[in-house]
């Protein structure tokens, strides 16, 4: 009971904090994506630790769910908060979609081998993997984001 409670009032202060940045215009689009980049790891984090820690679900099964709604987050939250993208056709959102899914599934690789690492072959908790990883991830999904997802048509 206490989790479900705790997870509605995060998610009513991730909403709150998403209103304030499209609605005030707050700050350029790097620093709308740090923002979002951390809501994003704040949902992924959140959901991880849940997983692993108070439901005692393996430490691979965890993280591939967190990951993949996080992706789903991070796709709404970047089209609309960060880069303001709009898709001009059914066919150019469809395309958008497959490759920033595509791109994230890409880092999603990278930062489950990454904790995977820190904790079996490191012998590290995986919170600290996992925080680790996600710096890598969070400046590689910005620079995919930019350059070959939302990149301007010409």
């Amino acid at each position: 009971m206490t989790i479900v409670v705790q997870g509605a009032a995060v998610a009513r202060l991730v909403k709150k904090v998403l209103d304030f940045i499209r609605d005030k215009g707050f700050g350029g689009e790097a620093v709308r994506y740090i923002i979002i980049g951390a809501l994003t790891t704040l949902v992924n984090f959140g959901l991880f630790a849940l997983m692993t820690k108070a439901l005692g679900i393996s430490v691979t099964v965890s993280n591939v769910t967190a990951i993949s709604i996080s992706i789903i987050f991070a796709y709404i939250t970047n089209k609309l908060v960060v880069f303001r993208w709009h898709s001009e056709t059914r066919a150019s959102l469809a395309l958008e979609f497959v490759k920033f899914v595509g791109s994230r599934l890409f880092t999603m690789a990278l930062e489950i081998g990454a904790v995977a690492l820190f904790v079996s072959v490191l012998k590290q908790d995986e919170l600290i993997g996992k925080a680790v990883s996600q710096i890598v991830v969070i400046i590689l999904n910005y620079i995919i984001s930019k350059v070959i997802v939302f990149r301007p048509r010409r």
